[in-house]
């Protein structure tokens, strides 16, 4: 998906009349001293908008195996348990053993609602998730019906892949927003 359809809102919107930030490096001499407001970012306890709060989550995490190789499908379905043990707070859905919607390989699904979910379950599954790949994408929605308006790009433009990226068919995915 090409990038520069798209427009973006500037990164800096709300600092317009912020101090300037200083020059000094911190004791390791290479990164910045940030000035301390003692209050955390928001975004460590909600999804920053337009990502979905609410009963959809704010990212699904797609984990691929090829059905076909018996090592990858075993490891698959250990890591499918491993993962409903370890995070039962999590939604996760059923193994599908062929493609399914616009997953051209069989996989799971995982549902991430909170940014501390995020927080723990990403690093996990970076050291975890063995010779599998995953797609993590955003579900984003519009901030007044709720519904979402760029599956399209979610699925493309906004996605990080862990491992490999596996060709999407995105054909079926709609994207009203583009």
């Amino acid at each position: 998906m090409d990038a520069s359809q798209y427009t973006y809102p500037s990164p800096l919107a709300g600092y317009e009349n912020a101090p300037p930030l200083p020059e000094e490096k911190a004791e390791d001499g290479k990164s910045y001293v940030n000035p301390q407001t003692g209050v955390l970012s928001k975004s460590y306890e909600r999804f920053a908008a337009p990502l979905d709060n609410g009963r959809r989550g704010g990212f699904d995490v797609h984990i691929y195996y090829f059905q076909n190789n018996l090592s990858q499908t075993q490891f698959a379905k250990e890591l499918w348990e491993r993962i409903r043990r370890e995070f039962p707070e999590l939604r996760i859905y059923k193994l599908w053993d062929r493609p399914v919607g616009p997953h051209p390989i069989a996989m799971f699904e995982v549902n991430l609602f909170t940014p501390a979910q995020f927080g723990a379950f990403i690093p996990w599954l970076v050291i975890n998730r063995g010779p599998l790949s995953a797609l993590l994408h955003p579900n984003t929605v519009d901030s007044v019906t709720g519904k979402s308006t760029e599956e399209l790009r979610d699925h493309t433009q906004r996605a990080t892949w862990l491992g490999e990226r596996v060709i999407l068919d995105t054909s079926m995915l709609k994207n009203t927003s583009a």
